[in-house]
């Protein structure tokens, strides 16, 4: 048994879930969708454009496989023998089949969901916590902005296609170069524009097309602005301080950090948005 703390809460048991892989396309050279099933999902309506699920991935040396109880795994596994989660959006959900999809993006050999992605074929099977999410597009805006990189155009492909008829968008999708593009939702009053990385660091060049275009005059807008942490930075200080943002009218979070795996990320995240604040504060003094 893994050593027990006697003096700590305990932890709130989360269960987990399964699905099936029913299929496979490829969207860019480097984004990859995979089709799912999950029973968990049907007769679920899922209220938010942004929802996703933790993707369980078992460690190379751990001596059990899915499908397992999660509890179960939690309370007799030491740390290191534990599932690792991968998050990812969940888009095109049908509650009546429990079918929906989910795009993933492809780095080699390295990390953990995009080599499983890759490999995955009909009839894999996976477990996940999930599903969370808390965003979706509301009534009262004029207008939208998204902006984000490969990451996080699943969750803004979602919000395109749940606009309200009345309101206008622009969305800016930062990609490695011009043949990495995917499809998106779009429609009238959409325009997406493609912001190109060409080797430049993740976040520098969507920052810089952003912060030219400025805020939309005359237009009550709503902001969805997630990627890589470093460009959180920079859009934060661009819309709370240098714009003065509503802050209600905005969300943005980092979904991931160079040189950081998502659970480096994760536990370093809290802190990295406190520095933020707290130099906002000094700044807007």
């Amino acid at each position: 048994m893994a050593e027990q703390n006697p003096g700590a809460a305990p932890k709130k048991a989360r269960k987990a879930h399964e699905a099936t892989v029913t299929g496979r396309r490829e969207l860019s050279p480097d984004l990859l969708r995979l089709s799912l099933n999950s029973p968990s999902f049907v007769g679920k309506e899922l209220e938010f454009t942004d929802h996703y699920i933790k993707l369980l991935f078992v460690p190379e040396h751990a001596d059990y496989s899915w499908p397992f109880d999660a509890q179960q795994i939690r309370e007799e596994q030491p740390r290191d023998k534990q599932p690792i989660t991968r998050t990812y959006t969940i888009f095109n959900l049908n509650s009546e089949t429990g079918d929906f999809d989910a795009d993933f993006v492809t780095h080699g050999d390295s990390g953990l969901a995009g080599p499983w992605s890759r490999d995955a074929q009909v009839g894999d099977k996976i477990g996940f916590f999930g599903p969370g999410g808390k965003w979706a597009p509301e009534q009262g805006y004029d207008h939208y902005v998204f902006a984000g990189d490969e990451a996080a155009a699943p969750a803004i492909g979602a919000a395109l296609a749940a606009l309200p008829e009345d309101t206008t968008a622009t969305a800016y999708i930062e990609i490695e170069s011009e043949d990495r593009k995917f499809e998106l939702p779009s429609r009238d009053g959409v325009d997406l524009q493609w912001v190109v990385r060409n080797g430049a660091t993740h976040g520098t060049e969507l920052s810089r097309v952003v912060r030219s275009a400025g805020v939309p005059e005359g237009k009550k807008t709503s902001w969805f602005v997630h990627g890589v942490a470093e460009m959180i930075k920079e859009m934060r200080r661009f819309l709370f301080v240098e714009s003065e943002i509503p802050r209600e009218d905005v969300s943005i979070s980092g979904y991931w950090r160079i040189g950081m795996t998502e659970d480096q990320w994760q536990a370093s995240k809290q802190e990295f948005n406190a520095e933020i604040e707290a130099e906002e504060e000094k700044l807007n003094a």
